[in-house]
């Protein structure tokens, strides 16, 4: 008897994965491929974009990726540029299609766009961020995270501290 229960319970294990991971890959495919209503695409494929903060501004460039992802846009590389300070943000054809550059700019609200192609980067858009560039404040920009996106299981809330806490009572030194 005890063998038979172990039986249905791997079979109903079983089951519920797959039911699981049948879902999980239907809402993928259904709700975030190319074919997507709305998703930006060139010739069938997701437009590639870097975002780069050349700002200087801590966080610029994840928040406009949050916001191009949000928006379909396959961002493949974010981070610093070589060095900060630009006062207005440009966003850079690199393949020769204007209207894609055009596309990344206005989600990110941005009107400077210039072509400068470049085909060794393996992308469609360059992003560098300015010190005039300001994400969006309300709630409603950022897309509702879908059930199986562990990626928000991981995100910190913007109060949680990074690095080690001070403590009040000692000094920076750790002496007294």
């Amino acid at each position: 008897m005890g063998a038979r229960i172990r039986a249905v319970a791997v079979v109903v294990a079983v089951l519920g994965v797959g039911a699981y991971l049948g879902s999980a890959a239907h809402e993928w495919w259904a709700g975030g491929g190319a074919e997507h209503e709305g998703t930006p695409t060139w010739d069938g494929e997701r437009v590639r974009v870097e975002i780069l903060n050349g700002g200087g501004r801590s966080g610029m460039a994840r928040e406009a990726t949050d916001r191009l992802r949000g928006r379909g846009f396959d961002v493949v590389y974010w981070g610093n540029a070589s060095s900060f300070g630009q006062e207005s943000s440009v966003v850079l054809d690199r393949v020769g299609r204007i209207e894609t550059a055009r596309s990344v700019a206005d989600a990110l609200g941005i009107s400077g766009i210039r072509t400068e192609p470049d085909s060794s980067l393996l992308l469609d858009v360059s992003v560098v961020l300015g010190q005039d560039w300001e994400p969006a404040s309300t709630e409603a920009e950022a897309p509702a995270p879908r059930w199986w996106d562990v990626r928000r299981l991981f995100q910190r809330d913007a109060e949680e501290p990074v690095g080690p806490i001070a403590d009040p009572a000692v000094g920076e030194d750790g002496g007294e």
